[in-house]
């Protein structure tokens, strides 16, 4: 009998002790976190990343210095999205070569190509198939838009459906 107390008692004093040190460990800051954070405000840096467009060409953003860009976030389901992209498709007729506008689909496990057909999109659809770049740009609502100096900077941020006329006012203040 007093051979199970005592096995009793070191059974519970290891699990105290497993439980304190579970409670006392501490999380450490995760630098890469921060620089996200930092990454989607208006005027840092805009996170580079490369994704491959529906026809398995692979576009990375910094390669795109130099240019203005749009880059939008939506999804096929989104209403918003699909009531904006006719707006977006006529930017993209109408823009020089100076200016670079991008799709960044969050959903491609869906029929992305049916959509683009549907609606007729000319411009670069990219596909975000791991979601590393919607949680990059800490995306919580779409469609998001990032409007990109030539620099590189982040100028503004749209969340929301936006008319032609607001993306062309957008793009004129980019340098």
């Amino acid at each position: 009998m007093a051979k199970k107390g005592i096995a009793c008692i070191l059974i519970v004093s290891l699990m105290a002790i497993a439980i304190v040190q579970a409670l006392d460990k501490k999380e450490e800051p995760k630098e890469s976190n921060e620089a996200v954070a930092q990454g989607v405000k208006e005027g840092a840096k805009a996170p580079d990343f490369e994704l491959k467009t529906l026809t398995g060409e692979t576009v990375k953003l910094s390669s795109l210095k130099g240019k203005k860009v749009m880059l939008n976030f939506w999804a096929t389901w989104c209403g918003p999205c699909k009531a904006e992209m006719p707006a977006m498709e006529k930017l993209f007729n109408e823009a020089d070569d100076n200016v670079a506008i991008l799709g960044v689909n969050i959903d491609p496990q869906l029929d992305v190509k049916g959509f683009v057909e549907e609606y007729g999109i000319t411009f670069p659809i990219l596909l975000d198939e791991k979601d590393k770049v919607n949680t990059t740009y800490q995306i919580i609502s779409i469609p998001t838009t990032f409007f990109i100096d030539s620099n590189g900077i982040i100028q503004d941020k749209v969340i929301g459906s936006m008319p032609h006329d607001a993306m062309v006012g957008y793009m004129e203040k980019l340098k």
